[in-house]
């Protein structure tokens, strides 16, 4: 325990992401497999017609770029981040249980009130990195937005994360920024609309604060 008390913050982070790496590393590959396996058989089998969501004002206002690429590929990484910085394997369970919930539900709505996006008149050709997405997610199971629930999931987790290890203002701001942008890339990609991402967004907080509330509540000295 000494390790993860007294010393600076990243070699907490670094102690932290080696205990118990085989099974995070595991765990997180089989809940993606598993995921990806339910979300596609939703989308390509959806339980009633897909209802089109409406464009706003903001989301003719966000320019559709190859730059948001990245930064929306980059949420299988930032999502498999808290379990990586976790030591507690009680957290880390609570972490997937609540992550779970939160995508059955999703995944729940996707089927009963499947929802789209509105074509967007681009050739995608010209933009190739985003060609291989639309091939793959024909833009359904839109709203809520999963791929935004998860990422404020995510970091409403990393947020308690850095404040146990005590890491300095700085690293928790880019954390937050890193999951703006990834709210930002779901528009500019078209993958989704500004409704889809606010749905998300509050999805994401309700469970993010109600699963580090339960596991805040049995971890030791309320630390995960």
């Amino acid at each position: 325990m000494q390790l993860f008390r007294e010393s600076p913050w990243y070699r907490q982070i670094a102690a932290r992401m080696y205990t118990l790496w085989p099974l995070k590393a595991l765990g997180t590959a089989a809940f993606m497999i598993v995921f990806f396996w339910a979300y596609f058989a939703v989308l390509r089998n959806p339980l009633s017609p897909v209802t089109v969501m409406p464009l706003t004002w903001l989301d003719t206002a966000i320019p559709v770029t190859s730059l948001a690429f990245p930064f929306y590929a980059s949420l299988w990484v930032y999502v498999s981040l808290p379990v990586a910085f976790m030591k507690d394997i009680r957290a880390m369970l609570a972490f997937g249980a609540w992550m779970a919930l939160m995508c059955l539900l999703c995944l729940g709505i996707f089927w009963l009130l499947p929802t789209g996006v509105p074509p967007a008149g681009i050739d995608w050709r010209l933009y190739p990195e985003m060609a291989v997405i639309k091939d793959v997610d024909t833009g359904g199971n839109a709203c809520p937005s999963l791929h935004v629930a998860s990422a404020v999931f995510a970091a409403v987790w990393l947020g308690r994360i850095f404040d146990c290890v005590g890491a300095p203002p700085f690293v928790r701001w880019l954390s937050w920024l890193h999951c703006l942008a990834i709210l930002w890339s779901t528009v500019a990609t078209r993958q989704h609309v500004v409704l889809d991402v606010l749905a998300g967004t509050v999805v994401g907080v309700i469970f993010g604060l109600a699963g580090l509330y339960h596991a805040l509540r049995t971890a030791p000295e309320r630390r995960i």
